[in-house]
């Protein structure tokens, strides 16, 4: 029976894991020291070695023929334990047994001495997923273990596990796998399994896998089904990434302002199938390597790029500014964020182009009605205290000191990253924080405008503590203190629906009221 390639390649010890130095090394003394503790807890992104750490860990502690810290790999215990027989090697897979009766069978059979080895490990893979009470109840087996019994979890997602079994446990942080790590493995993979593949395609696959040694490998595996000559052009089509030169032409499009033709080529790798929340990360990532180009040659080791497309995108970088640039990848961000929740990804994707090949000046216009719109409704509720002109485009807004300074709508500029601020703001203050969904900011001077489609968010600004724990945010991720405006952006529109809706009760004699 065939066996996928990422089981079979799997790493048998520690010289085999890749990338993990500062922890291979570390554990690898820790056995040859006889100095192992009872509780460990690997923790990073998908496919960087934790599960294959663990069981390593679990043989070389129960190797009898161990040497130099590493399982000898011939023994009987190591043979048992890489088929999954070995009795005293229990994995657990908490995503499917995460409930407390199901750690109180852990807790009592940890009461019984190893049949066959001098410790008995268990394994609890995506540890996050335990329920509360399944917690505590392993909790206090953690606490005061056998002396025979060793814990080793694993997780993806740290900051769910309770600070109490994070103290408990000996942490390692598992990084992400370097690019020409993964595509150094995939060629020595490939030779071995007598498949022919491209350098530049190994380099591609790496890029896509995003760090991830078995999305690698699996992603290998899926071309190698595909053709035996696996190049550039046979991994996109079996991944459904875009081709490089369509990415760059729909890239110089829009620099160039040709929405047009940008969604003429979206259209064509739409009726090819390509997935259009992949092409959006995509897209993206060149970006980032069009800002990294920007800040000069010095970050030319963090590009995640062909060595054939560096030129292709200093070009674009020298026709953009970085705040340009900034600007546009945080629209692709937006974009991909809403495709999680909008079933048509397509439209998404051709509105944040058409966004960003518009010109600078129609963002202005956007900062010019919003000012207008605030100047028509007074703010001294909400401590804004903007008051009308006869300018259209003008606010007279009232300083510390009681004097007066006019501000133009050109005054106010786009802040780049205000998604930043939210997402330290969720962690201070979520109730707040949910009503900023969709919102922009505006700064002009020591002003900050929000703008938001929450009418609630006005409300929950009038609290003290509220401005308060925003306005600390504002300061702690730019460095400076704001005095913070707030406008609804469909106020006016809502009210007009409503005073309608008010006169059609009156005219057809209907009693009304309004609270």
């Amino acid at each position: 029976m065939y066996k996928a390639l990422y089981r079979k390649w799997r790493p048998m010890s520690f010289d085999d894991v890749i990338s993990q130095p500062h922890i291979t090394s570390t554990l690898r003394n820790q056995v040859r020291s006889g100095k192992t503790a009872h509780a460990y807890l690997f923790t990073g992104s998908r496919g960087t070695g934790k599960t294959t750490c663990a069981r390593i860990l679990a043989k070389a502690v129960n190797c009898p023929n161990a040497k130099d810290g590493v399982p000898c790999l011939t023994c009987d215990i190591c043979r048992d334990a890489d088929k999954g027989t070995l009795s005293d090697i229990i994995e657990i897979d908490a995503a499917s047994n995460n409930s407390v009766e199901d750690i109180r069978d852990l807790r009592e059979g940890t009461v019984y001495m190893p049949e066959r080895c001098s410790c008995k490990v268990y394994i609890i893979d995506e540890v996050h997923m335990l329920s509360p009470s399944a917690w505590g109840a392993l909790l206090k087996v953690m606490e005061e273990p056998p002396a025979y019994v060793k814990f080793i979890l694993a997780t993806t997602e740290i900051h769910k596990v309770p600070a109490t079994i994070i103290s408990r446990c000996q942490r390692y942080d598992f990084r992400r796998i370097r690019t020409e790590d993964i595509a150094e493995r995939l060629n020595f993979i490939a030779s071995e399994e007598h498949i022919s593949l491209h350098s530049d395609a190994a380099l591609l696959i790496a890029k896509i896998s995003d760090g991830g040694m078995r999305d690698a490998i699996s992603l290998l595996d899926q071309c190698a089904a595909v053709s035996e000559d696996i190049t550039v052009q046979v991994v996109s089509e079996s991944v459904g990434v875009a081709g490089r030169d369509a990415l760059f032409d729909i890239l110089e499009s829009v620099v160039s302002g040709l929405a047009a033709d940008a969604l003429r080529k979206v259209g064509e790798l739409y009726n090819h199938s390509k997935d259009m929340s992949r092409l959006c990360e995509e897209l993206t990532n060149q970006m980032r390597n069009v800002m990294l180009l920007k800040l000069g040659d010095k970050q030319m080791d963090m590009l995640s790029c062909m060595p054939d497309e560096i030129e292709r995108l200093k070009n674009l970088s020298q026709k953009l500014s970085m705040e340009t640039i900034l600007s546009h990848i945080a629209t692709l961000q937006d974009c991909r964020e809403r495709m999680q929740r909008c079933p048509n990804k397509r439209i998404e994707l051709e509105m944040a182009l058409i966004a960003i090949a518009m010109p600078k000046p129609v963002q202005t216009v956007q900062v010019q009605t919003t000012i207008r719109q605030a100047q028509e409704k007074t703010q001294t509720e909400q401590n804004n205290n903007i008051t009308s002109t006869d300018n259209h485009n003008t606010a007279e807004i009232a300083d510390s000191n009681g004097s007066k300074k006019k501000l133009k709508a050109e005054d106010f500029k786009p802040l780049e990253n205000w998604m930043d601020i939210l997402e330290e703001y969720r962690n201070v203050n979520p109730a707040v924080s949910g009503s900023l969904a969709e919102s922009s900011a505006f700064v002009s001077g020591g002003y900050m405008l929000i703008v938001t489609k929450n009418r609630f968010f006005l409300t929950l600004l009038k609290n003290r503590e509220n401005a308060r724990s925003l306005g600390d945010t504002v300061k702690r991720i730019l460095g400076r203190e704001y005095k913070i405006l707030g406008k609804c952006s469909e106020e006016s529109q809502t009210e007009s629906l409503a005073q309608n809706l008010i006169q059609k009760a009156i005219d057809s004699n209907i009693e009304t009221a309004v609270e």
